[in-house]
């Protein structure tokens, strides 16, 4: 009888806490995990419940606010920041609209840092108290998480322990923020919450989500269910990860389908991981192989080109 195939779940904190041991397992169970599922699923690790909660709250709120008072925050900037308005975006190569509205908080760069002005810079809407305190906050905790997840990649891949450290300073990563409203009245036939596409970034973290529907696709062409607990973090590879390991990481495809009841919404908060906008896209020596397979490319010019394809740039 063939075993049911379930997504990987891991211990973060065996990894930061334990022995040498628990080190190298964590790293051979994520390579693993990675490689064969494209997801992973965090049982435990370093970002505090309380700010996670919190920014949830706050989220609720925010899309709560009347359509008027939200499009006051919508920004000119491909949707990197700020508020993007329900079904504006679309996966890539598929012309329905997703039915979700989201909002991007990406990081808080110093005066010195050479892309101040190249980043768009955050906004913050005035009528939900904390919102600006308690985001700052949780992107932090999940910059840090970030940087430990990569340096467990990058040894799993024979890297420097300052590759992927170096590639995410100053990196133009994002909390994305989602309400998929109720789907009555909606087009369920073409459109679906999130249809299937791969993430851009690195690695993604999905921290909790109000609802299920979050799906992969296995390599047998069939849709996995992804579920997760209230406080585990869901981490999957983007398309950034797939090219420089020569898909030896692969970017999965994935899904958000629609509840059974069109009544039900759902919240979720995945973090982005992008590097800085000058750091090369180019395989790493580990992975090469015969040839590596997609020509060099800045993760700048690489993230703008997918925006356009998904429909928030023009």
């Amino acid at each position: 009888m063939s075993q049911v195939r379930r997504v990987p779940e891991l211990s973060l904190l065996s990894y930061v806490n334990g022995t040498n041991g628990d080190k190298n397992k964590f790293v051979d169970d994520i390579f693993t995990g990675l490689k064969d599922y494209g997801f992973i699923i965090l049982k435990d690790h370093t970002i505090e419940q309380e700010k996670i909660n919190k920014a949830y709250e706050l989220v609720q709120k925010f899309f709560d606010l009347p359509l008027e008072t939200k499009l006051k925050y919508k920004m000119d900037n491909g949707g990197q920041r700020g508020y993007t308005p329900f079904k504006t975006e679309h996966a890539k190569n598929n012309t329905n609209p997703d039915l979700k509205e989201f909002w991007h908080v990406g990081r808080e760069l110093l005066a010195s840092s050479q892309y101040k002005g190249i980043y768009p810079e955050n906004t913050w809407p005035s009528e939900i108290a904390e919102f600006q305190k308690t985001f700052i906050e949780l992107y932090e905790a999940m910059d840090l998480t970030s940087q430990i997840l990569l340096e467990s990649i990058g040894k799993g891949l024979d890297l420097p322990e300052i590759y992927f450290k170096e590639m995410i300073q100053d990196g133009n990563s994002i909390i994305r923020t989602i309400h998929y409203p109720p789907t009555k009245g909606e087009d369920t036939q073409n459109s679906i919450r999130a249809a299937a596409h791969e993430d851009i970034n690195l690695i993604t973290m999905l921290v909790g989500a109000t609802d299920s529907g979050l799906q992969l696709l296995e390599r047998d062409g069939s849709w996995l269910n992804v579920n997760s607990k209230p406080g585990e973090i869901v981490v999957d590879t983007g398309d950034m990860m797939s090219r420089i390991t020569n898909n030896v990481l692969p970017s999965t495809t994935h899904r958000v389908i629609n509840p059974t009841t069109d009544s039900s919404a759902r919240y979720s908060m995945p973090f982005f991981v992008h590097p800085h906008s000058n750091a090369m896209l180019r395989c790493i020596p580990s992975c090469v192989g015969e040839k590596a397979l997609y020509p060099d490319i800045s993760a700048g010019d690489f993230l703008t080109q997918r925006l356009k394809e998904i429909g928030l740039y023009k």
